[in-house]
């Protein structure tokens, strides 16, 4: 049988991956967001994924009686804010609790997708299908679906942690998350779902911080090839060259005096302000207001130096 193209939202979601990813040259450093999954983690999480995608889609076929087919097509790190603005409406997002792991986890299905699964669950041949609000009748079937698609993933994530996976809400659009905060960090894994003749990318989001622990957890004992082995030494020595080169402004100071704030408006030039450092006390060498070492002042040729000396500690120890 031949291989349909991917459709719009499969190509969307590999746009945005080979932008991240493929861009020659320096790439940007998100001081907002430093931490990010290392390759390891990654690593685990697909392996996670992928057991939860055949199992998926073995029950959709099971269920469904259709040709269907889930398969893992990208590891996203996102914020809240990035998420919605991937999320396409009217669309189906099922909250989901995983026991003992933190947050709130989220399942995304395109609607379309949701009621032709429905349709062929009644025995219908699925095709186009109108976009509303299940139905009294139509509802239990999903939720029925979706405890059994829980129970996949509690399978696929047991190599990380065991998890209890419990149905929440169901909701139609990406409207109640506005209430999350944006800058909260998911793990986001995109699927590439096909449920007879209709295509979508389904999301599963983790949240970040309940997740990062566990991973860490098991990331120990994780055996690197050759090839990525190389990768993350060269990317070691990479990072420890450009923090080595970087400049920093470095202040010799005083110690800082306290004045009343009229004296300080009424301060002319040729006033002398007393700042009370005794002689014998060296000078403090900072950065950044954080004191790293002491010096005593002086010149080198024409030019005005310090001379690094032990500090006070030191100088009480020796």
């Amino acid at each position: 049988m031949a291989q349909s193209p991917p459709t719009a939202s499969v190509n969307r979601v590999r746009g945005r991956l080979s932008r991240r990813s493929g861009s020659p040259g320096l790439q940007p450093y998100d001081f907002h967001r430093p931490i990010k999954l290392a390759r390891e983690h990654v690593r685990l999480l697909q392996i996670a994924f992928e057991t939860f995608a055949r199992g998926f889609g073995t029950l959709l076929n099971t269920r469904l009686r259709a040709q269907c087919q889930v398969s893992l097509l990208a590891i996203e790190q996102l914020t809240i804010e990035e998420y919605i603005a991937t999320l396409s409406n009217p669309t189906m997002i099922a909250t989901v609790s995983l026991e003992p792991v933190g947050g709130s986890t989220l399942l995304e299905i395109s609607l379309p997708t949701v009621m032709t699964s429905l349709d062929h669950m009644l025995g219908g041949p699925g095709g186009p299908q109108p976009e509303r609000p299940l139905t009294d009748l139509e509802m239990p079937l999903l939720r029925s679906l979706l405890d059994r698609i829980l129970g996949e993933l509690a399978y696929g994530l047991e190599g990380l942690v065991d998890v209890t996976a419990r149905l929440g809400g169901i909701e139609y659009g990406s409207q109640f998350l506005q209430g999350f905060p944006p800058s909260d960090l998911l793990i986001v894994a995109s699927f590439e779902m096909k449920v007879g003749n209709e295509e979508c990318v389904a999301t599963l989001c983790l949240p970040f911080a309940s997740m990062l622990p566990i991973l860490r957890n098991h990331g120990t004992d994780i055996e690197l090839s050759e090839t990525e082995l190389a990768a993350k030494r060269t990317a070691h020595r990479n990072i420890t060259q450009g923090l080595t080169s970087a400049p920093i402004d470095v202040a010799v100071r005083f110690r800082p005096i306290r004045m009343r704030s009229s004296d300080i408006v009424g301060l002319r030039p040729g006033d002398v302000v007393p700042l009370a450092h005794p002689v014998a006390a060296p000078l403090a060498v900072t950065v950044n207001d954080t004191t790293f070492a002491h010096a005593v002042p002086g010149n080198h040729g024409s030019r005005l130096a310090c001379l690094v000396v032990p500090g006070p500690k030191e100088d009480r120890r020796s």
